[in-house]
């Protein structure tokens, strides 16, 4: 599911390494990659919470379901970056990721 999607006016290419800089530092388990599009993945609490750009030309934050670790990615983007938060009631019927968790 996708709960918010980045805002910016940069391509996202030259916000990877920023961004993943910024998330390694607030948490301890996070893995990335950048070819073709960018992902940052955070596991937290045996949850996995994915910052990608693979069904958008934006940053999106995606998990296989909602909790509080998508919120912690959420809170702490917020810290820093401008998003739009999509309602997961509305976004389970309406958005599919297309990403295998």
């Amino acid at each position: 599911m996708i709960f918010a999607e980045m805002k910016y006016e940069k391509h996202y290419d030259d916000i990877h390494n920023e961004l993943l800089s910024f998330v390694t530092a607030r948490f301890s388990r996070v893995e990335a990659g950048h070819q073709g599009d960018s992902y940052i993945w955070i596991f937290d609490g045996g949850e996995k919470v994915a910052i990608d750009t693979f069904t958008s030309m934006k940053h999106q934050v995606k998990s296989s379901k909602p909790g509080s670790h998508v919120q912690n990615v959420i809170n702490a983007l917020r810290q820093k970056y401008r998003l739009t938060v999509y309602d997961t009631v509305n976004l389970y019927f309406c958005r599919k990721a297309l990403i295998t968790f």
